[in-house]
């Protein structure tokens, strides 16, 4: 028996009754007060403090970063130029960008300053200084316009990849033909920027080089890894997806 004298089962059967703690009993339903979930924080993502992506934003890796971001309306003006001197300072502007991507890198992993300012503007800043000196050898006529576009497509592929697999907790490791994928690109855009005739004294060779024909060799070759590396991706994709159907454990390929 309840206090009220009615067993637990009859008081729900009570018609026009509402049972609960003192001070809601009786009352309508608008007038009843409002009860609040707190939302709790997502298990490994912790609050962080006002402010703290803009201080993150002030560090040499980032600034390197951002500085090739800037870089880019100079070098497709220098681009745009075509003659001699300005192609060649843009291909030395585009070559210089390429080596602060390593050192932004490499120094953001040395001195522990890896932020999430920073994944973010990296990848951006390669594929915009990437896209417009594409865009910019293709409207020169260097480029051919198919060989863009499936690049840029395959950039495209890989990325989603490894967006899907890291929201699955998965990660797909670069490979050695990846990294010679981009050895060869960024060369050969460098190569294709200069473009005209110079003169080399090198002890490998002395004499003049065409830049535009050693830039089409190497473009093309990186076609050929883009196309090599895009495929071990997609099947390392679908084996992580095999084995994490099977229970598998190892999400590294």
């Amino acid at each position: 028996m309840t206090a009220r004298g009615y067993f637990p089962s009859v008081a729900r059967r009570q018609p026009g009754r509402t049972w609960g703690k003192p001070g809601t009993v009786n009352r309508p339903p608008e007038e009843r007060p409002v009860r609040r979930r707190r939302r709790r924080p997502r298990a490994g993502r912790e609050r962080r403090p006002p402010g703290v992506l803009l201080k993150e934003f002030w560090n040499v890796p980032n600034l390197l970063t951002f500085g090739r971001i800037l870089i880019i309306p100079l070098f497709i003006y220098l681009a745009y130029q075509a003659s001699p001197l300005a192609s060649l300072l843009a291909g030395a502007l585009f070559a210089v960008a390429a080596i602060t991507d390593v050192v932004d890198g490499w120094l953001a992993r040395r001195m522990g300053l890896v932020t999430v300012i920073g994944k973010f503007l990296d990848p951006l800043a390669d594929k915009l200084i990437v896209l417009a000196a594409m865009v910019m050898l293709v409207r020169l006529g260097r480029f051919p316009a198919w060989v863009a576009i499936l690049l840029l497509s395959r950039e495209l592929v890989v990325t989603g990849l490894r967006q899907i697999a890291a929201s699955e907790g998965m990660v797909i490791a670069a490979g050695q033909e990846g990294k010679w994928k981009t050895a060869l690109q960024l060369v050969g855009i460098i190569a294709l920027l200069v473009h005209y005739r110079h003169e080399l004294d090198l002890w490998v060779w002395r004499g003049p080089v065409s830049f535009n024909a050693v830039g089409q060799v190497l473009t093309y070759l990186s076609v050929v890894f883009s196309l090599w590396s895009a495929g071990v991706y997609f099947r390392g994709f679908l084996q992580m997806l095999a084995r994490r159907g099977q229970g598998g454990g190892s999400a590294e390929a």
